[in-house]
């Protein structure tokens, strides 16, 4: 009876009250990924995709106020088990409409908690419920993914050593035995010795704080770092934007005791490609939040004043900080369909947002641009928001601001997750859309409030203003898609229109550039998902070169269908997608020149027109040469195109 027991994990406390250890098996559904879950001293399991290990025994605890553990000594009371096969259909994204099929399995234990546990063909994700009474007091909760020795990490180390910090480092690829205990934020990536993909996040995060990664000593893995909860901060860090935290709490969260509690996510690829498509974040979080109306919610463009430093050529009067400026990108963005504009810091007093500057108009500029039908982006730091939020929404709403770019969070601790609900929740009750910069990364809330419209939570493209001597590079630009991209979509504000080869390339503020080619930054807008993008360079640089812009004009934002065609992590990527009746054909590549082989095998039958945006045959040396052709195409089609070093290609395909 006992081994029967121990198989079919249905009955494992048996009358005296004892636990009885109980094993547990689900698969996802295709069958390829197989999760055992064994319940005996601890609650541990293993995970393998096709026959290989991807995670060794792992185990989760979680540590309340008055020293109760879950998942030590767990007495399982029951179990049970559900298959779901839906379709969601999201107000916008990279497809619209995302199959949400997984199975799930729920473990309930004495003490009024559970672990849920649910496989879906792309990979795994866990999570704790609990059913208590009043408050809950988290101290502390611990987890750890085991790895087989000899696996590889991909994985972005805060500079700092802190949990405070920009969520903006560089990956690193390293062996996992030579990483040493010093923080890692995610996502990261973990390739076990047989060549499987394991992308850690985490989803639905909620009044809870995010994790951070270390490897302990002397174990192959990585278990989970909390922020403690802040209990007293002050301004600091660069310019004082941010909130420095020098006291915190013994615990990590305060929260309700009845409750389920984030997703610890590990998304599994056999094969890199598969990790540009992933909607695993998505699908687990939060549907939008109800009683609020998102019909309003607008993605698009936004023609953006900082990166170019309001470097406008040819006119006629002083650029800058101006109304006229401003003017002049409302006009821009008019002429072009472009949705919005964005006004970086200047419009008003950094630390009291409703002291407005002397130098612009803003209420004139705000009529300029309905009058044109452009929204305006206002940008800020976020706790002057904070100490304002009311009167500074009202504001906005009054003036018809269209949205806010809120910067300089850097940080995950539960206090800095409820203020990110907060804003979304405000914002969304006065119509407004958010991007959040200087954020960690997206983990849910863009499913739960749509008007969240994008995060950076990237090292993006304007570290090549002011990062001696890397800035951003081509390999690093190769790498966010199968790592950054996996947490949900990144403000990496491409569009750079000086464009340098290694050799040539340069760090300055006021005249910045770019790695790599013009092709690269035409791909980016294909490859990268942002449903709010940047037209990042001048408007008079746009317009000196118009084939660009109407490249620009003409690529959309969100997407009815997605197909990931080929990459390799850190090395290239392609990628196609498709709004309406019109494909976009997407590949880069880091500082190694490749030969890319068109796949059109997602197109129908027949034969298409395609504008082609390709590397100049000079491009290895002048990154900005480029050439635009057109051709026919159909699906059998297999033309081999050249990628020079941080090159890229795009193809517009319509019939």
């Amino acid at each position: 009876i006992i081994s029967l027991l121990m198989l079919t994990g249905l009955l494992t406390v048996t009358q005296t009250g004892l636990a009885v250890p109980s094993t547990h098996e689900l698969r996802s559904p295709d069958g390829r990924l197989v999760l055992s879950v064994a319940v005996v001293d601890q609650i541990s399991y293993t995970l393998r995709l096709d026959g290989k290990e991807v995670l060794s025994p792992s185990t989760m605890r979680l540590h309340t106020a008055g020293g109760t553990t879950f998942g030590e000594n767990p007495a399982l009371r029951r179990s049970s088990r559900k298959e779901v096969d839906q379709t969601l259909t999201p107000l916008y994204g990279k497809r619209s409409r995302i199959r949400n099929n997984y199975n799930e399995l729920t473990l309930e234990f004495r003490g009024n908690y559970s672990l849920i546990f649910r496989l879906y063909d792309e990979g795994l994700a866990w999570r704790w419920a609990t059913r208590l009474k009043g408050e809950l007091t988290v101290d502390d909760e611990y987890a750890f993914f085991g790895f087989a020795a000899g696996s590889t990490t991909i994985a972005s180390h805060p500079s700092s050593g802190t949990f405070e910090h920009s969520y903006e480092e560089l990956y690193k690829t390293r062996p996992l035995a030579a990483m040493s205990d010093s923080l890692v934020y995610l996502p990261m990536l973990v390739r076990t010795p047989e060549g499987i993909n394991a992308v850690i996040t985490e989803a639905d995060l909620e009044d809870y704080p995010g994790f951070h990664l270390r490897k302990p000593a002397g174990r192959s893995g990585l278990e989970t770092a909390f922020p403690k909860y802040p209990t007293k901060d002050e301004p600091g860090g660069h310019n004082k934007f941010n909130l420095i935290v020098n006291e915190r709490a013994d615990y990590i969260a305060r929260t309700a005791g009845t409750r389920e509690f984030p997703w610890r996510v590990i998304a599994v690829a056999g094969r890199d490609v598969e990790l540009l498509d992933s909607d695993l974040v998505y699908k687990l979080s939060s549907a939008s939040a109800a009683g609020i109306d998102f019909s309003w919610v607008k993605p698009g463009k936004v023609a953006w004043d900082w990166w170019c430093a309001l470097n406008l050529t040819g006119v006629d009067f002083k650029t800058g900080i101006n109304t006229d400026t401003y003017k002049y990108f409302i006009d821009f963005a008019a002429r072009n369909g472009f949705e919005y504009i964005n006004l970086d810091e200047g419009w008003s007093d950094q630390y009291d947002l409703m002291k407005r500057s002397d130098a612009i108009d803003l209420e004139e500029i705000v009529d300029y641009a309905k009058n044109k039908g452009v929204g305006v982006f206002l940008w800020c730091v976020h706790y002057p928001l904070d100490q304002k939020l009311e009167e500074m929404m009202a504001m906005c709403s009054e003036l018809g601001i269209a949205g806010l770019k809120v910067d300089f969070m850097d940080r995950d601790d539960q206090w800095m997750v409820n203020y990110y609900h907060r804003i979304a929740d405000a914002a969304a009750r006065h119509k407004l859309l958010v991007n959040f910069h200087g954020a960690y990364k997206p983990a849910g809330l863009h499913r739960k409030y749509p008007n969240v419209i994008n995060r950076e939570a990237v090292r993006g493209l304007e570290y090549n203003k002011f990062s001696r001597p890397w800035g951003t590079t081509p390999g690093y630009a190769l790498t966010i898609p199968f790592v950054r991209m996996v947490a949900g979509p990144m403000d990496y504000t491409p569009g750079a229109m000086r464009n340098e080869q290694w050799d040539n390339f340069g760090v300055f503020f006021e005249r910045p550039m770019s790695q790599g080619t013009r092709c690269q930054q035409l791909a980016m807008y294909v490859l990268y998902e942002a449903p709010l993008q940047m037209i990042t360079d001048a408007p008079t640089a746009y317009e000196a070169e118009p084939e660009i812009l109407q490249f620009l004009v003409d690529v959309p934002t969100v997407w009815d269908e997605t197909v990931a065609i080929d990459g390799k992590v850190g090395e290239y990527a392609v990628i196609a997608r498709r709004k309406g009746d019109t494909w976009y054909f997407a590949a880069m590549c880091d500082w190694t020149p490749r030969d890319i082989a068109l796949d059109l095998s997602f197109l129908g039958e027949g034969s298409y027109s395609a504008e082609v945006y390709q590397d100049g045959v000079n491009a290895d040396r002048v990154g900005s040469d480029y050439r635009k052709t057109s051709i026919r195409v159909n699906r059998e089609n297999r033309p081999v195109y050249r990628l020079a070093p941080g090159g890229g290609l795009v193809l517009r395909i319509t019939q």
